[in-house]
């Protein structure tokens, strides 16, 4: 399966997933290169750049995963995070484009794409914590007059549904093309209330599963008009604030853009960072930091934390399990899944691998990955700056894999 998302110069679409021929080609990426990458690893470290080196231990198991990948997927820039503990580790490998001479570090800005859907779960975990609103509410009562979801099956839309990709909306919302030079501009929140209106669901709420960022983009909105504030402020005051998430954004001010990592596409040319709407901030609007990633993992991991506790447990909760539904589509690219949180893929304990849950992400050239395992203190980020289907399915075997030798069952 492939569904592919990016903006040359012509062509506009996002959120780039990976499925079953991406994961044979990472095995043939594997088996092309294993002869020559004993001898290639050691050359890597040249390339790489560390930002954090606390937990000897650690930084040592990050740096080397960091250099095999790097030399693996032959992407032009590779960063590399991991969390146990307290304790951080980060490096980076190649370069943020292609000629920039420039090597990524944990402060190198770069888009998240659908990470940021797991953000927008924590917002409404935040929200249901404090009793702002509760999970089983009609995401209809929350989106304004004249905004109607018709109910398939008398099943209404709930926020739960969103969360958890379970609405029954399709992935994209139908809307024009957008100018080259402005590709997401016809992305408008009207947009999304028209197709609303026009019975958009699939099938009725709750029976399936079906990736959607329609879905998360209209999550964001009623949220935000639950709290009666733009969605990126109430974004800032509940989750980004508080973890002191000073580097994830939702615009990249100018005075910023010589941190930013550039994307590559499919053939390796260089992709522009093109702008990207409010309506965009629930589904795949975010850049970030691997620094901030790794602080935002800590904070789901902190179990023994009393603050926001319960915010973290509605954030982490299982909800949708995968025998429950008729029909699984978009969500085992990175790991097969087992269940779903609030944006989170869950998947249970597999041999020495213990609980995870993941979420990975993809715009504009970019590739990311980032799991962690609750119950073990243990986070893992990935980032590499090229679509290539196979480097991606590498990246999060490789994290996944680097989760279960940090917290072995």
């Amino acid at each position: 399966m492939f569904n592919v998302i990016l903006v040359t110069a012509t062509k506009v679409d996002r959120d780039v997933k990976k499925g079953e021929l991406g994961m044979r080609m990472a095995i043939r990426l594997k088996e092309g290169r294993r002869s020559t990458l004993a001898v290639a690893v050691a050359a890597a470290i040249a390339f790489s750049t560390p930002t954090h080196a606390g937990d000897a231990l650690l930084n040592e198991a990050v740096v080397f995963t960091g250099q095999v990948l790097f030399l693996e997927t032959g992407v032009p820039g590779l960063i590399i995070g991991a969390t146990r503990g307290d304790e951080t580790a980060v490096f980076g490998f190649g370069e943020t484009f292609t000629g920039s001479g420039v090597a990524p570090d944990g402060d190198t800005l770069m888009r998240v794409g659908s990470i940021t859907k797991v953000f927008t779960g924590a917002v409404l975990a935040s929200m249901v914590a404090d009793g702002s609103l509760r999970l089983t509410d009609a995401a209809e009562q929350y989106l304004g007059d004249g905004v109607d979801i018709p109910a398939m099956g008398n099943r209404p839309v709930r926020l739960i549904d969103l969360a958890t990709h379970t609405s029954g909306l399709p992935r994209e919302v139908d809307r024009p093309a957008g100018p080259d030079d402005d590709p997401f501009s016809t992305l408008t929140a009207q947009r999304y209330f028209d197709s609303l209106n026009q019975e958009p669901q699939l099938f009725a709420a709750g029976t399936a599963g079906l990736y959607s960022n329609f879905g998360f983009d209209v999550l964001a909105l009623a949220l935000g008009r639950a709290a009666g504030k733009p969605y990126e402020q109430v974004l800032a005051e509940r989750v980004l604030e508080p973890m002191g998430l000073s580097d994830t954004m939702l615009v990249v001010p100018e005075t910023e853009n010589d941190r930013l990592m550039l994307g590559h596409g499919f053939e390796g040319e260089e992709l522009p960072d093109v702008p990207t709407p409010a309506v965009m901030a629930g589904a795949s609007g975010l850049y970030s930091t691997a620094n901030d990633i790794l602080k935002w993992l800590q904070w789901h991991s902190d179990r023994s934390s009393s603050d926001e506790a319960e915010m973290r447990l509605i954030n982490h909760a299982a909800y949708v399990w995968r025998d429950g539904l008729d029909t699984v589509y978009g969500f085992d690219e990175s790991g097969e899944m087992d269940a779903m949180s609030l944006g989170w893929v869950v998947m249970r304990p597999d041999g020495n691998r213990p609980l995870i849950l993941q979420k990975a992400g993809g715009l504009q050239g970019m590739f990311l990955y980032h799991a962690f395992a609750p119950n073990r203190d243990v986070g893992v980020f990935v980032a590499i700056n090229e679509f290539d289907f196979g480097a991606s399915a590498v990246i999060a075997e490789f994290a996944n894999d680097l989760i279960a030798q940090l917290a072995p069952r």
